[in-house]
Parts: structure tokens; C-alpha cells; sequence
């Protein structure tokens, strides 16, 4: 995006960038906090959105990860191999098979899902104030109609 993009003013345009590098240096600094078993991006939030949203089927999980079918079967395949997962009939519907997060795979991502909380919360705590945290949750309330 230059200076000229039509439209676009150079408030926003620098925010974009701004927003952008900032949010790439914090989820690499996330990621640095915990062991994520030499797994992909795309491993990781297949696991992420399992804890968060429950059981699924591949198909919804391509479809949600905006992935190919075939893409999220390769990822699949891993994610099991390594036991961090589990396939089951569907209840509404034996013949599709719903996937879940194993035993394994809940510890992975309860574990570094607390490790990565702890840090951002100490951090929070410890580099501003009540008053710049108030801020910062007013921010990210506005921040958040940009993934809806």
C-alpha cells in the first residue's frame, strides 16, 4: 500500500502497517513461549479452534480454516499420528466422523494456552498502568470488528 492508494488516507494506511508489524512481533513472541512440537501454523490453529469451538469434521474444519479438503487431511494426518487428536462417529450421523482433541492434544493446548496468558498478563501488569490497561481494552474492542 503506497501513499497514493485511492481511498485510503495516510492515518489509516500507516496504521495498517503499524497494526500489521505489531500483531506479526506479538504472535511470534507468543509463539516463542511454548513448544509447539515442531508443528505448522496451520497444525496449531487446527488444534486452536478445536479447543475453542469442539468437535468438528474435516469439512467444517477446511471450511473454517479456508483450506483445501485434501490441505486439512494432510494436516489431520499428522495431528493424529502425534496422538493429539481423535476421530469419532458423528451421533447425528454415523457415516461422518467428527474430530476432537485427544488427552494429549487438550494438555498441549490447555498448557501453552496458560503459559502464553500468564506472560501477556504479567507483561500487562507490569508495563503500564490501570489506566493504559483500560485503554488498551477499549482498543482491542474496537480492534476486534476488524475479524468480524
Amino acid at each position: 500500500m503506497d501513499e497514493n492508494t485511492p481511498g485510503i488516507s495516510e492515518p489509516a494506511a500507516q496504521a495498517a502497517r503499524d497494526l500489521r508489524v505489531l500483531v506479526s512481533r506479538l504472535r511470534r513472541r507468543l509463539r516463542e513461549l511454548y513448544d509447539t512440537q515442531d508443528l505448522t501454523p496451520s497444525q496449531v490453529s487446527v488444534l486452536s479452534r478445536l479447543g475453542q469451538d469442539g468437535a468438528a469434521s474435516a469439512s467444517d474444519l477446511a471450511a473454517a480454516e479456508r483450506v483445501r479438503p485434501q490441505s486439512m487431511a494432510s494436516i489431520l494426518a499428522v495431528l493424529r499420528e502425534r496422538g493429539l487428536i481423535q476421530r469419532h462417529p458423528d451421533p447425528k450421523d454415523g457415516r461422518r466422523q467428527l474430530i476432537s482433541l485427544s488427552e494429549s492434544g487438550l494438555a498441549t493446548m490447555y498448557g501453552s494456552r496458560e503459559a502464553r496468558d500468564e506472560w501477556l498478563a504479567r507483561a500487562l501488569q507490569d508495563r503500564y498502568t490501570e489506566e493504559q490497561r483500560k485503554t488498551i481494552i477499549e482498543a482491542l474492542s474496537l480492534l476486534e470488528r476488524l475479524t468480524q
